[in-house]
């Protein structure tokens, strides 16, 4: 086991790096699934408490299942069980390898008033959209300073960081929606989602100047940290355009880290890289446990509903926008509640799949799902962070949020009834 702590960080690299091999046929997906499990183990010691019963929960009840199903005559390939969610492991792992690229700058004031309010939100989107995670605690340590973190610069962070997965490709939101929305073209939500993102930008600003009165100390945002993530948006819009047949998720794999090493600032790259691999990627090991436990989980669902075919029928039944609404309320719902965002998609998706319903629309439910209930809930991995690093209550967190949740689903119900 020692050996396997000791090069945690490498068999999370090699997921990425045989998956991409895997993707030219040059070698067989079972390498990269091998190192994502053995990883995964090497990990599981670093997971907290709920995140350990949360994944064991999703592993148990999705083995037995798919055992139960098994009983049926009815079984699962192993690459749909074990490899389902490989892409967006491997997709997890490039983004990760941005934060390489990141600065912050401790010696400016923090900004005050509308304007503040307004950057800082504006910031953390743009920003958390492709570096992801870590935006948000340079954002609240920077913004707490001495003091602790307000509720109303905890909603203004973790709603328009979750807002990013309307319009990000760099999210993992959008990774999770390309494979449960299978034919999902993300060119095609770019627009609805870009807008989603501004108007929680905007109501969210309006509603902490109203309660704050202005009173609000943001983060010093520069405007050439906001070069990368705009580069790298580009970049992927580019290359896609010229190579349609890559699919969104490959492109991410190869930019990511491709654009970290032309633009990380320090003075020894290798060093850098070297300290990343072997420090910074054994940390992520409680994305790796969820989403190899959710992959389980939703083909131990799936091989249930084949199962019993006439049980989970729903022929009468067509994706229209009211059961586009009704399903999405239900997902914000179960997301506030701490289940987890990936965990419902996983239930969602092959529920709705034999409706054959338009896949776009479908990945916009998707991702509607993710950046509510992510961004309102003090129960999932975001609101667990600012309850246990920033000492925010849980009851805050979702009641500050209700009426954001409200807003946004029914807007959301609105641009897919009119646009989608």
């Amino acid at each position: 086991m020692n050996i396997f702590k000791k090069y945690t960080g490498w068999f999370v690299l090699g997921t990425l790096i045989f998956y991409l091999l895997s993707v030219t046929h040059s070698i067989s997906v079972l390498l990269p699934t091998l190192l994502a499990w053995t990883a995964n183990v090497a990990m599981w010691h670093t997971l907290a408490p709920s995140a350990k019963r949360q994944v064991s929960w999703l592993m148990g009840v999705g083995i037995a299942a798919l055992l139960f199903a098994g009983s049926k005559g009815i079984w699962m390939s192993w690459q749909q069980v074990f490899a389902v969610n490989l892409p967006m492991l491997a997709m997890f792992v490039a983004v990760s390898f941005l934060d390489l690229t990141s600065t912050t700058d401790k010696s400016r004031a923090l900004p005050t008033g509308l304007s503040a309010i307004f950057n800082t939100a504006i910031g953390v989107q743009v920003l958390g959209a492709v570096i992801n995670l870590s935006v948000i605690m340079v954002f609240a340590d920077r913004m707490k300073g001495a003091i602790k973190l307000t509720p109303i610069q905890q909603f203004i962070l973790t709603r328009n960081f979750s807002a990013a997965a309307w319009w990000s490709p760099f999210f993992v939101a959008t990774g999770i929606a390309l494979i449960y929305a299978p034919g999902m073209q993300w060119q095609k939500t770019l627009i609805p989602g870009l807008a989603m993102g501004f108007t929680a930008i905007v109501f969210s600003s309006i509603e902490a100047y109203l309660r704050k009165k202005g009173d609000f100390n943001g983060y010093p945002i520069r405007r050439e940290s906001l070069f990368i993530p705009l580069f790298l948006a580009v970049c992927v819009i580019f290359f896609h355009f010229i190579w349609p047949d890559i699919s969104i998720l490959v492109l991410i794999c190869i930019l990511a880290p491709s654009a970290t090493m032309l633009l990380m600032r320090t003075a020894s790259r290798w060093k850098s890289l070297s300290h990343f691999v072997n420090h910074k990627l054994p940390q992520i090991g409680s994305q790796f446990a969820l989403f190899l436990g959710a992959g389980v989980f939703s083909n131990g669902i799936s091989a249930i509903i084949l199962s019993y075919p006439q049980l989970f029928n729903l022929d009468s039944f067509t994706f229209s926008p009211l059961l586009f609404s009704l399903t999405l309320a239900s997902m914000i719902v179960v997301g506030i509640i701490g289940v987890h965002p990936v965990v419902s998609i996983a239930i969602a998706s092959p529920m709705l799949l034999p409706l054959h319903p338009d896949p776009t629309q479908l990945g916009f439910l998707f991702l509607s799902a993710w950046a509510i209930s992510a961004g309102s809930s003090g129960l999932t991995g975001l609101g667990l962070l600012m309850t246990s690093r920033y000492q925010i209550p849980t009851k805050i967190i979702v009641t500050n949020s209700v009426y954001y949740a409200i807003f946004m689903w029914l807007l959301c119900s609105l641009v897919n009834g009119f646009f989608l």
